[in-house]
């Protein structure tokens, strides 16, 4: 027998290859085929960083709502999350986008995703959900100088009201059935160059939670998004036909043929109508 990663020679049941230091039984690589995945994620021959559950990922509610998240083209994992689900007669979503320049960043959105929804789910006021997720972030980090940070957006919609919190430059739109273009539902926590300004995270300070309740007055479509898409919105004619999942689709094979310069995360939620 021969180490995956540096060839020597190694004897049945030794668990580290004694030249290399390479843990032996290691998972196999998608690309090379070798037994040399790191508990990272990364294959230690050929460097790859193996697909996971986050490079794709589709849900559809009943009644049609849908999103769907993708680590797009230039990045080598998926620093966005998403939720969706409903709660009672309300639907919930959450998108949080990791930073980049932080350290973990998609452990970051995971845990403020997982930790908002859960309390919008429970009906806890949107400022309530944001702080949870906040903490939940802050406990990541081993310093301020090591400390994962995310951006935040959540919707809650329930009896044709929408409930609209977020921080950072995670997006919201309306899409009306109409001929009529979208509306811009957010603003953005970024200086004119790009940085953003308020994220979640143990570095983040005095970040206040931007709240907007609307009742649209005709039937559309909720998109709530990650710069991954919006960066490429400007011009783009919104597909108007197909359910939200195709058309949520739709907008992502956008992104990518635009460049896919960034991870993708969209949600679309009908008011009005009902998609199936």
């Amino acid at each position: 027998m021969n180490c995956p990663v540096c060839e020597a020679p190694v004897l049945e049941g030794d668990t580290y290859c004694e030249a290399c230091g390479h843990a032996l039984g290691a998972p196999a690589c998608a690309s090379c085929g070798a037994h040399a995945v790191d508990a990272e994620g990364y294959c230690e021959r050929c460097g790859l960083r193996q697909p996971t559950g986050r490079d794709h990922a589709e849900i559809v509610l009943d009644g049609g709502a849908a999103a769907l998240t993708d680590k797009g083209l230039r990045r080598s994992r998926n620093e966005d999350a998403m939720a969706l689900l409903a709660s009672g007669a309300a639907i919930v979503t959450v998108i949080c986008d990791g930073v980049g320049s932080s350290p973990r960043a998609d452990e970051a959105s995971a845990v403020a995703v997982e930790t908002a929804s859960a309390a919008l789910a429970r009906r806890l006021p949107p400022e309530e959900a944001f702080d949870l997720a906040g903490r939940a972030v802050a406990k990541l980090a081993t310093s301020v100088d090591d400390a994962p940070a995310s951006t935040y957006i959540a919707a809650v919609v329930e009896g044709g009201r929408i409930t609209l919190g977020w921080a950072g430059d995670t997006r919201a739109y309306w899409l009306p059935h109409s001929a009529q273009g979208p509306t811009l539902l957010t603003e953005d926590d970024a200086v004119e160059t790009g940085e953003i300004t308020a994220w979640l995270g143990a570095d983040a300070v005095d970040v206040a939670l931007h709240v907007r309740t609307l009742t649209p007055e005709e039937p559309g479509l909720l998109l709530v998004c990650s710069d991954g898409l919006w960066r490429y919105l400007d011009g783009y004619a919104f597909p108007s036909t197909g359910t939200p999942i195709e058309m949520a689709r739709e907008m992502l094979r956008h992104a990518l043929d635009s460049g896919g310069q960034d991870n993708v995360t969209i949600a679309l939620i009908p008011l009005g109508v009902t998609h199936g």
